[in-house]
């Protein structure tokens, strides 16, 4: 069974409109997210409009905020510290990847936790590797909604996370493994944790005999059709987080997306898949949204 990231996505997306309609239509103001860009990388400009769109979809206020490659750490430092003290902003991402002279850990440091609303600052992991109330890492929050909405239980399952990445691999096992604290409709909390989490990476050794043993997998290496096959068993859950552009002269625009799956072989083996396009990318943005309306609701205590 595919597992349906965009409609899941859009289902979230008209939840949040209600709810943000209900909050405008109480004379409370809209949420609102500030998005900071350095540079013009093409790819980085793509995923900002997609999310500014996305916001605008849902009620959500948006202002971008552009600077040159050639911005200071301390100025871009100055623009962060001036976005933590604006009133008017509950969340603010920095989009990475950042110029080489700048230090991404120096950046999200500064950001403040009620505003990280991309989950990357230190407290907020530290917070979420505590089972902690915090802002979750998108990625990971999407893929945990999607599991949730699907109905498929993690407690007691065995899940094979591969990639140990600071946005993805390391806090989706944090996510899976611990003591659940908080419940989706329709789910009982047991069912969002207590699984028993492996995490594989480039160095380890026999991959395949582990996936092999594996409920669930959770491909986020970057590694186009890692995961293939014969490394799966029959009726496991298989997560792609995985999107690689590759060279195929036999479509229009000379290449084509796909992920850390081979999902054509693998699939048929597969209780539930997510496609790429269209599986867990949805959902980090629509989680992105979900943290915006978490921080409003926090800052408006």
């Amino acid at each position: 069974m595919i597992l349906d990231g965009k409609k899941i996505a859009a289902d979230i997306r008209a939840e949040l409109r209600e709810q943000i309609r209900s909050l405008v239509a109480k004379g409370q103001r809209a949420p609102k997210l500030a998005v900071v860009i350095v540079g013009h990388n093409p790819a980085s400009e793509t995923y900002v409009a997609n999310k500014m769109k996305a916001c605008a979809e849902v009620g959500i206020e948006s202002e971008r905020i552009a600077f040159e490659a050639d911005i200071t750490e301390q100025e871009l430092l100055a623009a962060v510290q001036r976005l933590n003290n604006d009133p008017t902003i509950d969340g603010f991402i920095v989009q990475l990847p950042l110029p080489e002279h700048i230090s991404e850990t120096t950046i999200m440091s500064a950001i403040d936790r009620r505003k990280d609303v991309d989950g990357l600052t230190p407290e907020n992991v530290g917070r979420t590797v505590q089972g902690l109330p915090s802002l979750v890492s998108a990625t990971p929050k999407g893929i945990r909604e999607l599991l949730a909405r699907y109905a498929i239980q993690t407690e007691g399952k065995h899940v094979v996370v591969i990639g140990r990445s600071n946005i993805v691999g390391k806090p989706i096992a944090m996510l899976l493994m611990q003591r659940p604290y908080l419940s989706l409709p329709g789910m009982s909390a047991a069912s969002l944790g207590d699984a028993t989490v492996t995490i594989c990476h480039s160095k380890t050794q026999d991959l395949k005999s582990i996936c092999l043993t594996a409920d669930i997998i959770i491909v986020a290496a970057g590694c186009p059709k890692l995961l293939t096959a014969e490394m799966v068993k029959e009726g496991a859950v298989i997560i792609d987080v995985g999107i690689n552009r590759i060279d195929d002269s036999s479509v229009p625009r000379g290449y084509r997306l796909v992920g850390d799956v081979d999902f054509e072989n693998v699939a048929p083996k597969a209780a539930y898949i997510t496609p790429v396009p269209g599986g867990v990318g949805p959902m980090t943005i629509v989680s992105l949204l979900q943290n915006t309306l978490q921080a409003y609701n926090e800052h408006s205590r």
